[in-house]
């Protein structure tokens, strides 16, 4: 639905990006001739051959094709599925010598390795190699007053005095001390513990032994007491606090019925975040910089990357870093992924007691191969093994429980109304559920009818709609669908990653013509948070970067509310080929690599000379 002044052939596209909006004065100047010329056209064409004109683009094409990237020639097949053979250059491959963290942090004598240490500690060799600085403010130091990565900061001069000395404004980095602004780290202590395997799982443990003793899915390893609020959830131990004797710890201050009672599986504190906007863990774009936009425009709940509970028990470093949370997500929960009631339940008995979070989310959603062999939506196909980790994870964890399932695994064949009662049953505190199978993936209309079915059928539990959400009113009818809240995660295209605002559009009712200067604004503070989070040395600036391209990927696919004839944009449309209002916006609607490219310039500086990058998705791109 676009008007035909700003259609355009994927050449002419390009060209224009080339010369790099020279010609931007010349093409208003033909535009308007075009138009006047077109009205004097349509005064003596009849309305049937209006019409038709109307329906054809500049170059004969309809308009519904002209938005694809090459209309699909005979025998030619749209690229599909993940580009799993791309090239995977790691951020700290970009820099060949490397400086000593221990000469970084000022503490050069204390290197734990001595003269066996592989990175440099001669500061001036270093500086001799290290790439020209990227720009003369760096952020570390403008929000608190002090950039711990020094010497090797790629924005070193806006700290750096004399000898290479790293300045420090005392003033404002007072204001943060004992402030902790990212919560969910990995200790040294846990991760030796986990990777020698000396951590404890006394509840899990106690769990694991009732399905050994042929309990099944019923087994808790408890007793029986409280059989009036889901008595197979119970058995988190048989103390005297259970069973409401005195406490074992002695107490400060008056006692209360918390201090001596232990609370039973259906008393756990409620997940109370109906109508709530709910961001969905994205994995690889839904890391924390991207939740601190989201949380910005007026997402109210946040949930972090999908992570493997296999490598959460094994201590990987980069699996722990998917749980990390900020301090601005004030209502935040993490995703679990496995197929074995043993390792699910070891590790929601790990993070319930090692981090911060306000629920655990099951994934029971994912589609892709590799988590579907393992888990995923093959579990809703296996209903043993689903129960015993639903119920074994609610056993051991003193946060709620919920579970995101798909409609089923087969296009139509829908099983999710038969299992949501069960689920319920075993002790999960919400349900979401995305309105497609797992062979439909991400294509085609969610199924909201079906969706509305299932919220009746779950209730009283909550369910949270998801699929298919990209403006408000999108959201409204959901809402009136009958569910609980709504999910707004990875659908095709993304709702939060196409237009991370649609939080601001939804809750303020209305349709934002954002400008390309405020877009690029919303890049600007991403690449900043990046830096915070990933660091400002060549490292963290092209980890930032790497993300920021990511994100580009599903960026590029917003139309403008300014050039829309109809609104809302579709969440299912490509947008076509068009020249934008300026040349920074017609820039963003490119679906080239090398224009990403070109924008992570504008924020990062030059990438490094071995720099390549190919999106996660084929279909997301092309060079």
């Amino acid at each position: 639905p676009f008007p035909r002044s700003f259609l355009t052939s994927k050449e002419q596209f390009h060209a224009y990006l080339r010369a790099g909006g020279e010609e931007e004065e010349k093409k208003e100047e033909k535009e308007e001739k075009e138009e006047k010329e077109e009205e004097e056209q349509d005064s003596s064409e009849p309305p049937a051959k209006r019409v038709k004109a109307e329906e054809l683009g500049q170059d004969g094409e309809s308009q519904g094709e002209a938005g694809e990237e090459e209309k699909e020639r005979p025998g030619k097949k749209r690229a599909r599925g993940q580009n799993k053979s791309r090239p995977c250059m790691k951020p700290n491959s970009y820099e060949q010598s490397r400086l000593c963290p221990s000469v970084t942090q000022g503490r050069a004598g204390l290197c734990h390795f001595g003269p066996r240490c592989r990175f440099l500690h001669d500061v001036s060799r270093y500086l001799a190699a290290k790439p020209a600085d990227l720009g003369g403010r760096c952020v570390l130091f403008d929000t608190f007053g002090r950039c711990p990565y020094g010497v090797t900061c790629r924005f070193g001069r806006a700290h750096l005095g004399d000898g290479h000395q790293n300045l420090v404004n005392a003033a404002l980095a007072r204001q943060w001390e004992g402030k902790v602004l990212v919560r969910n780290g990995l200790s040294k202590e846990l991760q030796q513990q986990l990777r020698k395997r000396k951590f404890r799982f006394r509840k899990a443990e106690e769990f694991l032994r009732g399905l050994r003793g042929g309990k099944g899915g019923e087994a808790s390893g408890g007793s029986a007491e409280g059989s009036n609020c889901s008595a197979a959830q119970e058995g988190l131990g048989d103390g005297p606090s259970s069973q409401g004797g005195a406490p074992s710890i002695p107490t400060l201050g008056p006692l209360t019925d918390e201090d001596v009672t232990k609370l039973r599986p259906c008393e756990k504190k409620k997940l109370e975040i109906q109508g709530k906007l709910y961001l969905a863990p994205l994995t690889t774009c839904g890391n924390l910089p991207f939740r601190r936009i989201c949380k910005r425009f007026g997402a109210d709940v946040t949930c972090g990357e999908m992570a493997v509970c296999t490598n959460l028990l094994q201590g990987q470093s980069s699996e722990w870093a998917l749980l990390k949370r900020h301090h601005t997500e004030d209502i935040f929960g993490v995703q679990l992924e496995g197929a074995f009631p043993d390792t699910m339940t070891r590790c929601a008995e790990l993070l319930n007691g090692t981090i911060d979070v306000d629920f655990v989310d099951i994934n029971v959603g994912c589609p892709i191969d590799l988590v579907y062999k393992k888990g995923g939506c093959a579990l809703m196909t296996r209903s043993n093994k689903f129960e015993q980790i639903v119920r074994g994870m609610n056993s051991v964890l003193d946060v709620p429980l919920t579970v995101k399932i798909r409609t089923g695994v087969q296009e139509k064949v829908n099983v999710a109304h038969k299992i949501i009662p069960k689920i319920r049953e075993w002790g999960a505190s919400m349900v979401t559920l995305h309105g497609r199978s797992r062979e439909q993936r991400y294509t085609r209309s969610a199924d909201w009818d079906y969706i509305a079915e299932c919220a009746r059928v779950a209730s009283p539990m909550p369910l949270f709609g998801n699929g298919d959400i990209l403006s408000y009113e999108d959201a409204n009818r959901a809402m009136q669908m009958g569910v609980s809240g709504i999910m707004i995660a990875r659908q095709v295209p993304v709702g939060a990653l196409i237009k991370p605002w649609l939080f601001t559009e939804i809750k303020e009712q209305r349709h934002w013509d954002i400008s390309s200067r405020e877009r690029f604004d919303i890049l600007k503070d991403f690449t900043n948070y990046g830096l915070e989070h990933w660091g400002s040395d060549t490292q963290g600036v092209e980890k930032t970067r790497k993300f920021l391209l990511e994100w580009l990927s599903f960026l590029c696919r917003y139309i403008p509310v300014g050039l829309l004839e109809h609104l809302p944009q579709r969440i299912n449309e490509r947008p076509p080929y068009y020249l934008g209002r300026d040349y920074l916006e017609t820039l963003m609607a490119s679906q080239n690599v090398d224009d990403w490219i070109k924008i992570s310039e504008l924020l990062l500086g030059p990438v490094p000379p071995s720099f390549t990058f190919l999106p996660k998705h084929k279909a997301n791109s092309y060079r």
